[in-house]
């Protein structure tokens, strides 16, 4: 028998959605701590932080019916992301304050953290809630690069799935078919 709605929805097993909350977390404590009451880049940042978490569920929910569905949240997600990385690079920029490059030790040392499951904010906390705000937007920063290469690559392999084995539309022909071929058999013995 063919499966029409497929296995969906475990969202909190992905690394990506993983990383999401704790960029979440951070971006939300983030604009609390280093930004003006009343600036409405704490909105901007917030929700963009929360679109990048929220339409991994949605798109990760929604896959079961439609991977093309999940493509596109997926895709919105990682655009989120995109414009709240820009946003904590404004931040640090506008400020004269240093951008940590890529292999700094700096920069290992928050990809590090990353490694030692589960991902949760808890692991990072004790930095983002004692730290200056030019070290707690770099770790925003290296946090933001890592869950849109996660996204990248998921967004590749859904591609890559769709192709090979379609959606929705296409399982229900299979399923159709396959149901019909067995009727004929039955009919014939």
């Amino acid at each position: 028998m063919t499966t029409i709605i497929l296995p969906h929805g475990n969202y909190r097993e992905l690394l990506s959605y993983q990383k999401a909350e704790v960029v979440y977390d951070l971006t939300f404590r983030f604009c609390a701590r280093f930004l003006a009451k009343g600036d409405r880049t704490i909105d901007q940042m917030v929700q963009a932080a929360r679109s990048g978490k929220q339409n991994i569920v949605e798109g990760s929910k929604a896959s079961g019916t439609s991977k093309e569905m999940e493509i596109k949240l997926t895709n919105v997600a990682r655009a989120s992301l995109e414009e709240l990385l820009e946003d904590y690079r404004d931040f640090l920029r506008v400020r004269d304050l240093e951008i940590w490059a890529k292999d700094s030790r700096e920069a290992r040392y928050v990809r590090e953290l990353g490694h030692t499951p589960p991902v949760t904010y808890e692991t990072y906390r004790p930095f983002v809630e004692t730290r200056p705000a030019q070290v707690v937007a770099n770790m925003a920063l290296c946090l933001i690069h890592q869950t849109n290469y996660l996204l990248d690559r998921q967004i590749t392999a859904l591609a890559r799935d769709f192709l090979k084995d379609g959606g929705l539309r296409e399982r229900m022909t299979r399923a159709r078919l396959q149901s019909r071929e067995e009727q004929r058999g039955a009919g014939k013995g």
